[in-house]
């Protein structure tokens, strides 16, 4: 079973950056499609950005418009998140979620393990 657990949120002014880590143990993290999702208070999950199990294809939600990048240290277990021009709309947990596959992934529903999200607010 693979443990998953963020780290890096917080709380920063709009136009700000936040790097989100999510440290892997537990599993063979470099079998493992990763993926980051939020969710707003009232609102639905929503993706964020998934990377595969070698680091070459990444996959971005619509929203993240360039200001988003994921990557991956299969060396050390960890997944980040790098947030920069960060805005109100932004504010959110943030999860990091595992998949057991070598393709991309990008439905929540395929993934199959998930950490415990970090807060993120911006504030304008």
């Amino acid at each position: 079973q693979v443990q998953l657990v963020e780290s890096g949120g917080g709380s920063v002014q709009a136009g700000g950056s936040l790097r989100l880590s999510c440290a892997a143990s537990g599993g063979t993290f470099s079998r493992l499609a990763m993926g980051w999702f939020r969710q707003a208070p009232g609102k639905d999950r929503e993706f964020v950005a998934s990377i595969t199990w070698g680091g070459m294809t990444r996959r971005y939600g619509g929203f993240v418009k360039g200001r988003f990048t994921i990557s991956r240290d299969n060396a050390k277990n960890m997944v980040y998140l790098q947030m920069d021009s960060l805005q109100p709309e932004d504010t959110a947990v943030y999860y990091c979620a595992g998949a057991r596959s070598y393709g991309v992934v990008v439905a929540g529903s395929e993934f199959n393990f998930w950490g415990q999200g970090t807060q993120v607010t911006v504030s304008s």
